[in-house]
């Protein structure tokens, strides 16, 4: 069901973004400095594009810096998770050895357990 809905949603987003590039297909020029400042410089670098393509440019851009601030913000966390993933595997190691030393006190009952370790 899950996979039908995924193609559905793939096609009816194709369709979208094939008539928005159809729609916005005219040439648009990109320019580094307004005019008016690039003749006072004596250099204005630019070059013309498709509005569809600046458009998915930008939006690609957009998401890619969103994806990399996210990814950056939740640093604290990774590290955080690694830290107690070391430290649930330090201490199964520990009940492990435990359990080696004292096979016998593992099989008991819990109440009688604790009772034969003091």
């Amino acid at each position: 069901m899950m996979a039908y809905l995924r193609i559905g949603l793939s096609a009816v987003l194709a369709v979208l973004l094939a008539t928005i590039a159809l729609a916005n297909r005219e040439i648009v020029t990109v320019q580094l400095f307004p005019e008016t400042i690039g003749n006072l410089i004596g250099f204005n670098f630019g070059f013309g594009l498709p509005l569809f393509i600046l458009l998915g440019l930008a939006i690609g851009l957009g998401l890619m810096l969103g994806f990399i601030w996210e990814w950056l913000r939740e640093h604290s966390y990774r590290a955080e998770a690694a830290r107690l993933r070391r430290r649930v595997a330090a201490l199964e190691s520990d009940v492990s050895k435990l359990e080696k030393v004292a096979p016998s006190v593992a099989q008991k009952d819990d109440v009688l357990a604790v009772l034969d370790a003091k």
